[in-house]
């Protein structure tokens, strides 16, 4: 074998076993769940589902985004006509820690690092003690680029199940436990 081929073959054998050992470390979000059945996998492809309507809250901005199932549910009056969602509606709610974007005109607050992502579902037998809706969150942790599932330390407290929103969302009772409108387009 060549001199000149044995280095460049060291490099190359050396580069490719750091980029392996980088993609293997790499999370795969999609295996993390909550007790209670609800799984970050039950939510794949929530990044595409269409927005339902923004918010703010303290320090952080949040996008609340609904499956198909969901929009139509909205849009044919679901809640304000007494109606409840159907099984299958789901709502994912991403969580960025709002900054200033003092590069542009009037310094908009805008989404800075993402702080975590809340998701439900509506299935009236897996969650009939949660009034049918099941709740999960999964906190993200900006400097490792992972999730976890919530616990008692953050804000709000989280119980580890996915009966973590019943709680809260009992005073949205009137609406079927869903807090976030469908407003005009």
């Amino acid at each position: 074998m060549d001199r000149k081929i044995i280095p460049a073959i060291a490099i190359v054998a050396t580069s490719l076993s750091v980029l392996g050992g980088r993609a293997i470390s790499a999370q795969d979000r999609y295996t993390l769940e909550v007790p209670g059945g609800l799984a970050f996998a039950d939510f794949r492809g929530y990044e595409d589902w269409q927005t339902v309507a923004v918010s703010q809250n303290g320090k952080t901005i949040e996008t609340i985004l609904g499956n198909p199932a969901m929009i139509d549910a909205y849009k044919s009056g679901i809640p304000g006509n007494g109606k409840p969602f159907p099984d299958g509606a789901r709502m994912a709610k991403i969580h960025w820690v709002a900054k200033k974007a003092e590069d542009q005109p009037g310094e908009p607050t805008v989404p800075g690092v993402l702080h975590d992502i809340d998701f439900m579902v509506k299935d009236s037998q897996k969650f009939a003690d949660g009034n049918g809706w099941g709740y999960a969150e999964f906190e993200y942790d900006h400097a490792s680029e992972t999730f976890r599932p919530g616990d008692e330390n953050d804000s709000p407290p989280q119980a580890h199940d996915a009966k973590c929103g019943v709680a809260c969302h009992t005073i949205a009772a009137a609406k079927d436990y869903v807090f976030t409108a469908y407003p005009k387009r």
